[in-house]
């Protein structure tokens, strides 16, 4: 295993972990409805999942950290390919709930541990201090690429296939789990497990102690570190920011096409272009840290400088949705898109380049957890937003739930200020439950 191999293994692992996902967002609604279920009843089945993703994202991030994780990534993926078939051939609201809680599963699986894989292979064959920047970097570019490829493809693939076995809407579902299928071969074949310290032989009895125990040790780390405090608060910042765009933009889109058809096309080329706006942020995250550096008289590459350019620039992107609300036609479109386009890369940049600090101050040991506890802090700060700005667009308008987004965005910019350095505090001597 070279660092050049172990880059190609993680993008890989990245794009087939994210391509099922961006395949069933165009049309995951509408296979349901189409079966025969109704708005309510989409809506419980969607409830469903995110109930099982946010229970499951802590035990999960810890049963990485102790059963490695390989072992959790082939699960994730063995867990997404059963869901994704029983969702091609799903017909009552029943086997919709049981697919919703194999997707649950499947999802909090692969929270951290392909990222978590790759930084231990890197500190393994580099060093501790090995630069994780630029290989994180094409690893979150390529999540972004699966995302956009697979939006695209599932959005025109119902168009293009004929009447079949499966009728077209359930075409990207059997798509996205033969990509899961290839994902399950590569984690097993191609993920060999890095050597970790205080790691230990799997038992069903070191599973049971071991994956509480780290964590608890994961949750206490979090609370006693100020860094890492502060990047769970920039987070949550981050969920804000995704439930401004994500429950607000698909009206305002449908408002400016004219209709509701029109208005779901236009967002799934929108989203399309997000996810392309995101790989690219993705990819220029090491260049903005080093540019920021420059500005900021670092020395050499700021991480924290960059992150809170990305950051302002989200916060900009949101505020120019809300000044230009008055806009329509095609000047509304253009204006939009292009927000929401640059809003993606700006987040990307700040999350990128956050992720890089989180790894930098954790060890190996805890390393999954922390990160699960990272995307339990994004999925809270969605979670309330989709509360507060879906009841304040309801009762003053969407321009005024947009500037309140862009303002609480632009405040999380100041978690940044004084940031403490990002060092691994140390591991505990003992492992409780090693088995």
């Amino acid at each position: 295993m070279t660092p050049r191999s172990a880059l190609r293994r993680y993008m890989l692992v990245n794009f087939l972990t994210w391509l099922p996902l961006g395949l069933m967002l165009p049309v995951m609604v509408l296979l349901m409805t189409e079966r025969g279920l109704s708005l309510a009843q989409v809506g419980l089945v969607t409830t469903v999942f995110s109930v099982v993703t946010i229970a499951l994202e802590l035990p999960t991030g810890g049963l990485a950290d102790v059963a490695g994780r390989r072992v959790v990534l082939a699960a994730s993926a063995a867990f997404t390919l059963a869901a994704l078939a029983l969702m091609a051939v799903s017909t009552t609201v029943w086997m919709f709930l049981a697919m919703a809680v194999l997707k649950g599963v499947g999802r909090a699986l692969s929270s951290g541990p392909a990222t978590a894989w790759y930084v231990d292979t890197l500190h393994e064959l580099e060093g501790p201090d090995a630069d994780l920047g630029r290989g994180l970097a094409r690893g979150g570019a390529m999540e972004s690429v699966a995302l956009c490829v697979g939006v695209l493809a599932g959005g025109f693939v119902p168009l293009l296939v004929p009447p079949g076995p499966l009728p077209p809407l359930a075409v990207p579902a059997a798509g996205g789990a033969v990509a899961a299928a290839v994902l399950l071969v590569v984690a097993l074949l191609a993920l060999p497990e890095p050597a970790r310290e205080h790691a230990s032989a799997v038992t069903a009895r070191g599973l049971l102690r071991g994956v509480p125990a780290t964590v608890g040790e994961g949750v206490r780390l979090v609370a006693g570190a100020p860094v890492l405090r502060r990047l769970m608060l920039v987070a949550a910042g981050s969920g804000v920011a995704l439930t401004a765009v994500e429950l607000l933009t698909p009206g305002r889109l449908a408002e400016l096409a004219g209709t509701a058809e029109e208005g779901s096309t236009a967002y799934a080329i929108v989203a399309a272009l997000g996810f392309a706006g995101s790989a690219f942020g993705s990819a220029m995250a090491p260049r903005a840290a080093r540019l920021a550096g420059r500005v900021t008289g670092a020395g050499g590459p700021s991480p924290v400088a960059g992150a809170v350019a990305g950051t302002v620039l989200t916060s900009a992107s949101v505020g120019a949705l809300a000044a230009t609300a008055g806009l329509g036609g095609a000047a509304g479109l253009i204006t939009a898109a292009t927000a929401y386009v640059v809003l993606f890369a700006g987040l990307a940049v700040a999350g990128l380049l956050c992720l890089e600090m989180t790894h930098k101050a954790v060890d190996a040991g805890r390393r999954n957890t922390v990160t699960s506890t990272s995307s339990l802090a994004l999925q809270g700060g969605a979670a309330a937003s989709n509360l507060g700005f879906g009841a304040l667009a309801t009762g003053a308008g969407t321009v005024a739930a947009w500037s309140v987004a862009a303002c609480l965005i632009m405040a999380s910019a100041l978690l940044f200020v004084r940031m403490p350095r990002t060092s691994p505090a140390p591991a505990p001597q003992v492992r409780s439950g090693s088995g």
